[in-house]
């Protein structure tokens, strides 16, 4: 990872005038997934949609990564575990208000190679700690394998697989993460 290039981003909370660059970042994903050349399980007009990022807009916990003057990458993050996860084998039985939920990691292709997705990691980490939350979860499609990857080298341990409709995408075979940052 080139330092330099880490260094010169800003994440912060989005606003209204970043749904347009989050909904670019969605677009080109589904548009490499199409193509054959990324797997991560989305569908186009189903997961996710410019309604996603609305929604994340709306209840004040969608972030995004400025770097070079555009939106690279965004997330949500927040305390909701979503319902399948009632069906991993967690290793931290935290109570609900100490667990925090990463969910919808984007990088935009144009972006990659650049340390975005580490970055916000990091940040969704110290995020947790400032909040009191030493459990961190959250979940990638099995076929992410870029992203189950990732996750690993970052410390985050595989929970289990289960089956389910995940965001209107039925037949998800959904892995749950998970790391322990200590006690607060």
């Amino acid at each position: 990872m080139n330092p330099a290039a880490a260094a010169n981003h800003i994440i912060r909370i989005a606003q209204e005038r970043d749904i347009p660059g989050i909904v670019a970042i969605y677009d080109a994903i589904l548009a490499e997934e199409e193509a054959g050349r990324r797997r991560v399980g989305w569908q186009r007009g189903v997961y996710p949609t410019e309604q996603t990022a609305r929604a994340a807009l709306k209840a004040g916990d969608l972030f995004v990564m400025a770097q070079d003057g555009g939106i690279v990458a965004s997330c949500r993050i927040n305390r909701r575990q979503e319902d399948s996860y009632e069906g991993f084998q967690w290793r931290h039985a935290a109570p609900d208000d100490q667990v925090m939920v990463l969910h919808t990691l984007t990088v935009a292709p144009w972006a990659e190679g650049r340390g975005c997705a580490r970055a916000f990691v990091r940040y969704y980490e110290d995020y947790a700690a400032r909040h009191g939350c030493p459990c961190l979860r959250m979940d990638t499609n099995a076929i992410n394998t870029a992203a189950r990857s990732l996750y690993k080298k970052l410390g985050y341990t595989e929970s289990g697989i289960v089956p389910t409709t995940f965001n209107g995408i039925g037949g998800v075979m959904l892995v749950g993460l998970e790391k322990w940052i200590g006690d607060m």
